[in-house]
């Protein structure tokens, strides 16, 4: 058995959503506990989450990101089958609750960062074939996480999470090493369905997301680079009441970055970056990309109390540099400028709007920066978040824009593994 205890303090001034401008700060405590059973190539595993938020305001919006009291995430049976296709060739299947980190994990993810994680039941493939192929397919029913009441939330009950086929997520990515040179290829489709269930009107989303990524992996004294791009199509209900038109969807995600990773004891690399999300436009179509259940720590922002950016109506350049000083420490700082894919639409996540644009496009700037510390090296770990976003002319002058120029985020973290 193995598990991990992390206490974190969470603090953030000035939050950059509409109706939203405050300080608020929250404690949370995360307990993981995992245990997997082998013998031969049958594998059987269980994870328990226990996630809960301390100290949190009237105000605070705190929610399931934050509260999963006593909860089964994972709970599957697995097993390999050898040269199904042929000598090199393993298929391994898996049945029951489980996580997940595909590809990129910009679509379909286990958040690492965020107080509470990203679970999933039903079937998993992953099949690698001669040639450096590998595939993975999915059919699964995303876990809701329970209770989602205010009050539930706050006084932290326990109630098992909801899977049902009122939510489906199904598709697969197919990849290739060195398709390209020394470049990995691959491939990706998802289905999202959903539909409304009594107490929960939904958006009744029906999403198809096709994909393609190419990708190098950073080596030392040489220059790396991963594309990404996403079209997503599909209908989506105009609003939660029910009865509500449905809406034709056209969106796409676009990532592109260079790396190149310099030599000495401290391993840098430096980065250029750039995200883009569409956004709606006039004309009656969907045009807010989706992100599904990707995450977006590794990429935009942390996720938890700071909600300001996420993966749609955004254009952002950036600059990364991050280092490796040694087995025990490692740290990164970004910068990021921000406008909106779409002057109309809100911007990112914010909720901020101007349906009518005459307040511009540029959002801001934003200032990023972590550190990493192995106080007991894979024993004891500190962990220090810090972000910095000045509103630029839209979430200043937008019609429901928060007041104030700032929002500041820091988080602390204190892992202790077993």
């Amino acid at each position: 058995m193995t598990g991990s205890v992390r206490l974190r303090l969470e603090e953030i001034e000035g939050q950059a959503r509409a109706g939203f401008d405050r300080d608020d700060g929250l404690f949370n405590i995360r307990t993981q506990l995992m245990a997997e059973y082998r013998s031969g190539a049958f594998r059987a595993g269980a994870e328990l989450f226990d996630s809960r938020a301390y100290g949190a305001d009237p105000g605070t919006p705190i929610s399931t990101n934050e509260v999963n009291a006593m909860e089964l995430v994972q709970a599957y049976v697995a097993g390999d089958i050898e040269e199904p296709l042929g000598k090199g060739s393993k298929l391994s299947l898996m049945a029951g609750r489980f996580t997940l980190n595909l590809g990129s994990r910009r679509l379909v993810a286990a958040d690492d960062y965020r107080n509470t994680t990203n679970g999933y039941t039903g079937l998993r493939a992953d099949l690698a074939a001669p040639g450096g192929v590998k595939a993975v397919f999915i059919y699964t029913l995303p876990q809701q996480r329970r209770p989602d009441d205010a009050d539930g939330v706050r006084n932290k009950r326990v109630r098992f999470d909801h899977e049902g086929f009122d939510l489906v997520l199904w598709g697969g990515i197919v990849g290739k090493a060195d398709a390209i040179g020394p470049a990995m290829a691959e491939f990706s489709y998802f289905h999202l369905g959903e539909r409304d269930e009594p107490g929960r009107p939904t958006r009744d989303r029906s999403l198809d997301t096709f994909g393609g990524r190419i990708m190098s992996e950073p080596e030392t004294g040489r220059f790396d680079y991963e594309v990404e791009a996403f079209y997503q199509t599909g209908s989506v209900s105009a609003s939660l009441a029910s009865g509500s038109p449905r809406q034709s969807v056209a969106a796409s995600f676009l990532h592109v970055d260079a790396g190149y990773s310099f030599g000495g004891s401290w391993k840098p690399r430096l980065s250029l970056e750039f995200d883009r999300a569409s956004g709606d436009r006039r004309g009656g179509r969907q045009g807010r990309f989706d992100t599904l259940f990707g995450m977006r720590r590794a990429d935009l922002a942390p996720a938890g109390l700071y909600n300001a950016l996420a993966r749609t109506n955004i254009v952002t350049p950036g600059i990364r540099l991050e280092a490796t000083p040694d087995k025990r420490w490692d740290w990164f700082a970004t910068y990021r400028a921000l406008w909106l894919a779409s002057r109309t639409d809100a911007f990112s996540s914010t909720g901020v709007r101007d349906a009518i644009g005459r307040s511009g496009s540029f959002a801001g700037h934003q200032v990023e920066g972590r550190v990493r510390y192995w106080i007991l090296p894979s024993r004891l770990r500190f962990e220090f978040d810090g972000l910095l976003l000045a509103r630029g002319r839209f979430l200043r002058d937008a019609p429901n824009a928060p007041a104030g120029r700032w929002t500041r985020y820091t988080s602390f973290n204190l892992t202790a593994s077993f």
